[in-house]
């Protein structure tokens, strides 16, 4: 009988990203546990209304608009290693203060606002430190195939957690079944305190002057506003985000009370989004390399609506199999997209801009979920739910524009990074430091024959 062997070569020798791996897909798999845990105890153990509810999410995301900028600038100026073991292990902390306060019956929906604010804040400093990571721990040719591994498991993730959370929440509560994360964020900080690579940080000149938080906060966001493919990434992104929070925020309550769902359906429902993943991370740098990076960023994007269209519109008599179809396509075009659009942006952007270039990304795409969290929880207040469900579905049509329109279209092989001017370019385009350029749209290559 033969043995089962992995496959040699690349990644699979790369000891330091097999321990970020690990680490990280055992996270995952607890953080699908809780996002459905968390949001739970709101709706059912403490009987949040819709605004209450919105709220919720509101607080989850607020902290990427207060301070995604400023952690990219810390993140380029220190060790990001150290920064995503803090982020963990501080997680793990946290979350273990939910059912410890609802085992003492001393939980409060402003805990819960608490807790989810400030895990927030240490989820921007990992986020910011782990998306500028992986470009030091792998060589650039690798990007796409670390970026489609990391987001392979999480979709693995997706696909068992949210089914695993429900039934946990049946068989033992919404509260205690979030001791599992925050178990997860410990194992995954201990995987990373081992890793051996070395980050080279920034050097300054001797005498030079400390840099100052602000200039290096505008460079980064600079960077993406005026680089013709992050700006429409950006775009894209970040409307895409805003018009789907609207309806996810309101998702839940919409499936428990008005579609009846018991929490075993609803997980199965996004272990479904989960299985669409899986299929988007195995099929993107396939996908990437036969159609090129531009194609494979709005190919995806063009799919984004289904999802919101697919959950209005199922019957309440026989809701499932309709949301379920939507979910898999939703599942399968965000990680398609996410996977060739962020190795896209680590690729051209230089080493000392990663943290500062994923903060300004994070700040744009992520700042606006709470601010459609808000509206969705507004309107489904004000109309009910499923007048916010239907505004989001006629708001994310048109998300695809900004990629569609752009030259992010026409590209078709990764790009180099882009060059920093010397000191005399920049003193003669106007005597600042105006930090990189961004390279000149590639023009449209024939199609192969």
């Amino acid at each position: 009988m033969r043995s089962v062997r992995r496959p040699r070569g690349g990644l699979w020798e790369h000891a330091d990203f097999l321990k970020l791996w690990t680490g990280q897909t055992i996270s995952e798999f607890g953080t699908q546990i809780s996002g459905l845990a968390i949001p739970w105890v709101a709706a059912v153990g403490l009987h949040a209304s819709p605004f209450e509810f919105s709220l919720l999410g509101v607080l989850q995301f607020l902290p990427f608009i207060l301070f995604a900028l400023p952690a990219g600038v810390w993140v380029d100026r220190l060790r990001r290693r150290p920064i995503l073991i803090v982020g963990d292990a501080a997680r793990a902390v946290l979350l273990a203060l939910i059912p410890v306060l609802w085992a003492t019956n001393e939980l409060r929906l402003w805990h819960l606002f608490a807790i989810s604010f400030v895990v927030g804040v240490f989820t921007v400093l990992f986020d910011v430190a782990y998306q500028s990571y992986l470009p030091s721990l792998v060589d650039r040719e690798q990007l796409v195939d670390g970026n489609a591994k990391l987001q392979m498991t999480a979709s693995t993730a997706q696909v068992t957690g949210p089914t695993l959370s429900g039934a946990l929440i049946a068989a033992m509560t919404a509260p205690y079944a979030i001791v599992l994360d925050s178990v997860s964020f410990a194992i995954s900080t201990a995987f990373m305190i081992p890793i051996r690579r070395k980050e080279v940080l920034p050097e300054h000149a001797e005498g030079e002057p400390k840099p100052r938080m602000l200039p290096e906060l505008k460079e980064g966001l600079a960077f993406v506003v005026r680089h013709p493919y992050l700006r429409a990434i950006a775009a894209c992104t970040g409307s895409s985000n805003f018009f789907g929070s609207i309806g996810f925020t309101i998702a839940l309550l919409y499936f428990v009370r008005v579609l009846h769902l018991s929490s075993v359906a609803v997980g199965f429902t996004f272990a479904m989004f989960g299985v669409g993943s899986v299929a988007g991370a195995l099929a993107a740098n396939r996908v990437q390399r036969s159609i090129g990076v531009g194609p494979a960023i709005v190919l995806p994007a063009l799919m984004f609506p289904v999802t919101s269209f697919a959950v209005p519109l199922a019957p309440e008599s026989f809701p499932l199999p309709l949301i379920i179809a939507g979910f898999l396509i939703g599942g399968y075009s965000q990680v398609a997209y996410n996977i060739t659009q962020v190795s896209l942006r680590q690729a051209i952007t230089p080493e000392r801009l990663q943290g500062r270039m994923n903060a300004s990304m994070r700040w744009i795409v992520w700042g606006t979920l709470p601010l459609g969290q808000l509206a969705g929880g507004a309107i489904a207040s004000a109309y009910g739910l499923r007048t916010a469900l239907w505004v989001g579905a006629i708001g994310s049509l048109f998300t695809f524009l900004p990629v569609l329109l752009s030259p992010v279209r026409s590209i078709r092989e990764m790009p180099e990074p882009v060059t920093e001017p010397t000191a005399l370019e920049a003193e003669l385009a106007g005597g600042v430091a105006a930090g990189p350029m961004p390279p000149e749209p590639a023009p449209v290559a024939a199609p192969d024959s």
